[in-house]
């Protein structure tokens, strides 16, 4: 039966001529086996030719394309065409996003290689998560029998405007009044609360930031929002938010009062600089180590505008009201590790002068005279240079300060109030003042130990207060 219906009587008569007698067996061995291999499933064996679909048969059909797959697009509407072309489009924006965002990674792995070594792990992907932030209050309670804050000034507590440098006369403290202690490792950043300095705010590399009662001589609040130490802080001029920027790569806007954190921002680079930009504290910038500075939007998170001419990491960041020159307005000065400073006008993005010169030094460090009118900057070959601040931002070549060890070190430095006298620290734990207008040094204080007296900040209202930190964890107070 199977033989009649697969092989044809020609072949069969072929090969019966094509074969001997003598051959018969094996014949007959070809032809069924010929017969089997022509046999598509079990069942053809019982039906013949009409048998069902087999197996491989209907997996084949299953798997065929429709007409609609083939491309009868004519078969659809044109709300469906549209919503294909949209799904399409979305698709291929999704895989070149991707494909940009491998490149900018490694992009940024080949400008940090220098430094992947002092770095933490750069966060993968777009899930990357801070950790959850926490507070505790250390005081007595937040508002007194009042309903007066604990934020709140001491009752005749005096206030002093920015770039008022006839407020008081101030002269050099003679030595160290108190000791705050409770940072669990070293302490980097300090800052004064605005006009009249009551409050210090401290960032740590125990990554927690505190906030100090100058009356009381206690801490009051501490913020936990960082898995990595906290590199730079700076208060909104309000005194009523603050912001912290650290080596996890996460920025933060904390509200001072509460403890709560208000925004999270990052752009998955190494923060090394935040300030608030002084003519509307909507913005604020950073510089970054991926050699940009970047200004975000406090409400929205949104980076809004990008300064990308430094050829390595950015390290300061300072303003100057140039009200007085050819042009006025707000100028930016920012320097870097590329050993040169360069000058911006406000949301502009691309500088309107460059300040380098082969004899530089990089200037990890820099902060703005009280009179406006100059930028005193912390160099790396142990000393401090100054720099006009205006239209021309030429180098005072005669008014250096120098007796100090801080190459290697971001030491802070800063100026009294009055602005007769400059205090920096250095990489041997002094303290060192120099007098502004002789550029003589005047004093030097043993301050920490086991590392560099980092931070330094003169008060704004009292004559001769400064404090300082250092990586041993404890911040001083001289008078």
């Amino acid at each position: 039966h199977v033989f009649r219906h697969r092989i044809s009587p020609c072949s069969a008569r072929g090969l019966h001529s094509r074969s001997s007698r003598t051959n018969r067996p094996r014949h007959r061995a070809v032809v069924l086996c010929a017969a089997v291999l022509a046999i598509r499933s079990p069942s053809e064996v019982e039906y013949g030719i009409w048998a069902p679909p087999s197996l491989e048969e209907r997996t084949h059909t299953s798997d065929s394309l429709t007409t609609l797959q083939k491309g009868g697009l004519d078969l659809l509407t044109p709300e469906q065409i549209a919503e294909r072309e949209h799904l399409a489009e979305r698709n291929r924006r999704r895989g070149q996003e991707a494909a940009e965002e491998v490149e900018q990674q490694k992009f940024d792995r080949l400008v940090e290689r220098k430094m992947s070594h002092l770095l933490p792990p750069r966060l993968e992907g777009e899930d990357a998560t801070p950790c959850v932030a926490s507070t505790k209050f250390h005081g007595k309670a937040l508002f007194d029998y009042k309903g007066t804050s604990w934020m709140a000034p001491p009752a005749g507590a005096a206030v002093r405007e920015e770039g008022d440098t006839e407020h008081h006369t101030c002269y050099v403290p003679k030595k160290c009044v108190h000791r705050f202690t409770g940072h669990n490792k070293g302490v980097h950043r300090i800052r004064l609360f605005p006009k009249t300095g009551h409050l210090l705010l401290s960032g740590g590399l125990d990554g927690k930031c505190k906030v100090w009662s100058l009356e009381t001589k206690q801490v009051m609040r501490t913020y936990i929002g960082h898995t990595a130490a906290v590199r730079d802080v700076a208060f909104h001029s309000s005194g009523n938010t603050f912001l912290s920027a650290s080596f996890d790569r996460f920025i933060r806007l904390w509200n001072t009062e509460t403890g709560e954190v208000v925004n999270t921002f990052t752009n998955r680079r190494v923060p090394y600089v935040v300030k608030f930009y002084p003519k509307d504290e909507q913005y604020f910038v950073v510089g970054c180590s991926d050699n940009k500075i970047v200004t975000y939007d406090v409400k929205s998170g949104e980076i809004t505008q990008e300064y990308n001419h430094h050829l390595a990491p950015v390290n300061a960041i300072v303003f100057v009201d140039d009200t007085g020159g050819a042009n006025p307005s707000m100028k930016m000065v920012t320097s870097s590790d590329d050993k040169q400073v360069l000058v911006w006008e406000w949301d502009i993005g691309v500088p309107i002068k460059y300040i380098s010169d082969p004899t530089m030094h990089s200037m990890p460090v820099m902060t703005l005279h009280p009179s406006g009118m100059y930028v005193v900057c912390q160099s790396l070959d142990n000393q401090i240079v100054v720099y006009q601040a205006g239209d021309r931002f030429t180098l005072q070549r005669k008014k250096k300060f120098m007796g100090h060890q801080v190459a290697g070190y971001a030491c802070d430095v800063a100026c009294s109030p009055d602005g007769q006298f400059v205090v920096s620290g250095d990489g041997d734990g002094k303290v060192n003042f120099w007098d502004w207008r002789r550029h003589k040094m005047l004093q030097k204080y043993r301050g920490h130990d086991n590392g560099p007296s980092i931070g330094c900040v003169w008060h704004p209202t009292e004559p001769s207060t400064v404090l300082t930190c250092g990586w041993d964890g404890v911040i001083k107070m001289w008078q």
